[in-house]
Order: structure tokens, then C-alpha cells, then sequence
């Protein structure tokens, strides 16, 4: 007798799981539907301010990026997408730096955790709105960021200090040119 009770309170259990979600359903076939005409309207594409889509170095208007090759990044990163390629660099007065020589991304195991942006002491690098990734391989998913040409940790150096130089030669000149006040 139990095992006929059972059977239709079991009966019972789904045809409520049912009816549940049928409504669904239903209200889902009322609703007004929406068609993007995507890839036409990818100009006026409306994507939210939170959307992460690829990570890319930002690069200042001399083609300078801040990256130190820190690592911390690369640390952070739960998958291992990032990989940092790193050397060190003496400098003519004798200190040596850290320099970085490529930084890989692979967008294929990226999660868009966004935890290498936040690990970022200098804000080196962030996640923009570009989404379209389509590739036949996924070799093609491994990107290396630091794209433009490295500048020469040394020459760069060697021009600071010129700079300097010259900086500070033209307000020695400067000041050995204006007259003399305490004379007046």
C-alpha cells in the first residue's frame, strides 16, 4: 500500500516540476523578442562598463609602457595565462634593473578574473571592450603585449642624464646671465 502512495506522490512531485516549467516557458513565448543585428551594428554595440574583454599594456604617447616585469601578475593569475620573460640590465653608473623582454597573454585559459589588473603596483596593464576572438587554432589566442618596439634601458639612462646635464647647464647660464641685484 506504501509503495502506491509513494508512487503517486512521486507522480504528484512532477507534475508540479512540470507545470513550474511550463510557466517559464510560457512566459517566455509572450514576451517581445529582440534581434541585434549584429555584426551591422557593432559601432552603436551597447556593451556595459564592466565587460572584459582582452587585457592589453597601456602605452603613453612616446610608445613607454609602465611594466617593470614584476611578476606579480603573472603570480596572481589562477590559470597561468600570463608568462613574463624578464632580464637584468646594468646600468652605466652601475645599478642594475629589471627589464622586461616579452610578456604573453593566452586569451584561450583566460577566465577575465580581472586579478592580474587589480595585482598591478603601477597600473601597467587593463582589460578593454574588444570581444571578437574567432580563430581557426588556438596557438592564434596567445598574444604578446609588449608589441611595440622596447626602448634601450641603457641609451634611455644615458638620455635622462643628458637631459640633466643639459637642464642644469641652462640655469647655471641662465642665472650667470641675469644681472646682478645686490649691487643696486
Amino acid at each position: 500500500m506504501s509503495s502506491v502512495k509513494e508512487y503517486f506522490t512521486g507522480l504528484g512531485k512532477g507534475v508540479v516540476s512540470l507545470l513550474k516549467g511550463m510557466e517559464v516557458t510560457g512566459k517566455e513565448f509572450v514576451t517581445k523578442k529582440v534581434t541585434e543585428e549584429y555584426p551591422d551594428n557593432r559601432d552603436n554595440l551597447p556593451i556595459g562598463e564592466r565587460f572584459r574583454g582582452t587585457l592589453e599594456f597601456i602605452y603613453d604617447e612616446n610608445g613607454n609602457h609602465k611594466c617593470i616585469a614584476c611578476g606579480l601578475c603573472q603570480m596572481s593569475c589562477p590559470n597561468g595565462t600570463i608568462h613574463i620573460e624578464s632580464k637584468m640590465v646594468e646600468l652605466p653608473d652601475g645599478k642594475k634593473k629589471k627589464v622586461l623582454v616579452k610578456y604573453n597573454y593566452d586569451l584561450g585559459s583566460c577566465t577575465f578574473c580581472q586579478m592580474c589588473v587589480t595585482a598591478c603596483p603601477h597600473s601597467a596593464i587593463r582589460f578593454t571592450n574588444k570581444f571578437e576572438h574567432a580563430v581557426y587554432t588556438r596557438s592564434k589566442l596567445v598574444k604578446q603585449l609588449n608589441y611595440l618596439p622596447e626602448k634601450d634601458p641603457i641609451a634611455a639612462w644615458e638620455a635622462a642624464q643628458a637631459a640633466k646635464a643639459a637642464a642644469a647647464a641652462k640655469a647655471a647660464e641662465a642665472k650667470a646671465a641675469q644681472p646682478d641685484n645686490e649691487n643696486k
